[in-house]
């Protein structure tokens, strides 16, 4: 009887060392970045105890209420796969002292969970980044997070392909106040609400505003805007961001509908989205969550911070062909030994040619063969040069150089010229 092959779980997909250097040349982008803006890379658990999603994201959220991977442990604990990091990075820096009348610029990436259905750049196991920073109340650093992100897509080349929307939801005084507005609106139209819509009348109403379906597209542009209830602080605070943002010369729309899906929201929200992947998809979301660390257990705390889905940005770079080739990271040098009595020498001279030149690509020949499959191996390696190995360069001091993607005559160079001439060859003094 045969055995049935092991598969990978639906939406939790293998990242293939031919898809890999895509993911290395955006977060090497990405790390980089929040360095030069003085941000500290921080490391959670994948697992948290169940509570700290509820009580941070919200029980009548989608999130907590379909979407959570949620397990008892053999203790009776009931745990979940992070389905976001926020309210892990906060939990962390409670716990570890790190919020205790001091100011924090946080970042992390790594798998998040999320039981939904798998689409086109959305799975359930997903990647994100992530930057939070704690302890300033101000317009300022909301700006900051801002700019930061919108230099990344320019280094990126994306910024003709996104928009940035913007909101504010004011104090949880003022979204009170407003929710009772917006309910008797919805109320006097209650026969054009869907069930989801419905559903969430009572316990979330602002997300109704959210609402993607088509029908209740009309009834929800005439519903009250929250921008007009904003308490007068949390308007000076949106009117000095906004002017700060046009200071910048970053471009932006207001939308008064952009409320996000979690309850811990309060302030500036915004969100970066794009239509270059078909229908206008979200890449980058955000905003002030001031009341959170207050909500689990800790001293009230100012924080803003926002998240980006890794994968979706992979397959933005990758359909508008913005990854660099370079970024691909091809293999520069095929090591080839000509027989078998040459490999020894040749995984020497491998290793000398690393000493030497660190940044070097170089990939030895293994599991012998003969010449002609050798050289096959060679060309389907993709180096852009092989290094050939034999009797007569080994009783020489020489290797042969053959030029793999050119049009070239092969040069016999002595081996302690290769560093040099590799260098001219490959067009950086760092190889």
């Amino acid at each position: 009887m045969s055995k049935k092959k092991i598969q990978a779980i639906r939406g939790m997909n293998d990242l293939l060392p031919e898809h890999s250097p895509l993911w290395q040349y955006f977060e090497g982008t990405m790390r980089g970045l929040l360095a030069r803006y003085g941000y500290a890379e921080i490391r959670t658990p994948i697992v948290e105890q169940t509570a700290l999603f509820k009580r941070s994201i919200g029980e009548v959220t989608d999130i907590v209420e379909k979407e959570m991977y949620t397990f008892e442990d053999r203790n009776g604990d009931s745990l979940t796969l992070r389905p976001e990091g926020t309210a892990s990075c906060v939990r962390a820096a409670m716990e570890h002292g790190l919020l205790h009348n001091q100011t924090q610029r946080l970042w992390y990436q790594g798998p998040m969970f999320r039981h939904e259905r798998p689409q086109k750049g959305r799975y359930r196991q997903f990647h994100q980044v992530g930057v939070e920073s704690f302890g300033l109340e101000g317009p300022d650093i909301d700006a900051e997070v801002i700019l930061l992100s919108a230099r990344l897509w320019r280094e990126l080349g994306l910024m003709e392909h996104v928009t940035l929307e913007l909101n504010s939801l004011g104090s949880s005084e003022a979204r009170a106040a407003y929710r009772d507005t917006l309910v008797a609106y919805f109320d006097q139209h209650h026969d054009q609400l869907d069930e989801d819509s419905r559903r969430r009348l009572s316990s979330n109403p602002l997300r109704i505003l959210d609402s993607k379906n088509p029908e209740m597209a009309a009834m929800l542009a005439q519903a009250p805007k929250l921008i007009d209830h904003l308490d007068d602080e949390s308007l000076a605070h949106f009117k000095a961001l906004c002017a700060m943002l046009d200071d910048a010369g970053v471009a932006y729309v207001i939308n008064p509908r952009l409320v996000r899906g979690l309850d811990y929201y309060g302030r500036t929200v915004f969100e970066w989205t794009t239509t270059a992947l078909g229908s206008q998809g979200t890449i980058c979301a955000g905003g002030r969550y001031d009341g959170l660390v207050e909500q689990l257990g800790g001293k009230p705390t100012p924080a803003v911070g926002f998240a980006m889905g890794i994968e979706r940005l992979i397959l933005l770079l990758d359909t508008l062909a913005l990854v660099p080739n370079a970024a691909r990271r091809e293999l520069d040098l095929y090591l080839l030994p000509m027989d078998d009595a040459a490999t020894a020498s040749a995984l020497l001279l491998g290793e000398r040619l690393r000493d030497e030149l660190p940044g070097l690509r170089v990939q030895l020949h293994c599991g012998g063969g003969s010449f002609k499959s050798r050289i096959r191996k060679a060309d389907k390696s993709g180096a852009r040069l092989a290094l050939l190995l034999g009797e007569d360069e080994r009783t020489n001091g020489t290797a042969t150089l053959k030029f793999m993607r050119e049009d070239r005559e092969q040069q016999s160079l002595t081996q302690g010229a290769l560093a040099e001439t590799l260098i001219e060859l490959l067009g950086k003094r760092d190889h």
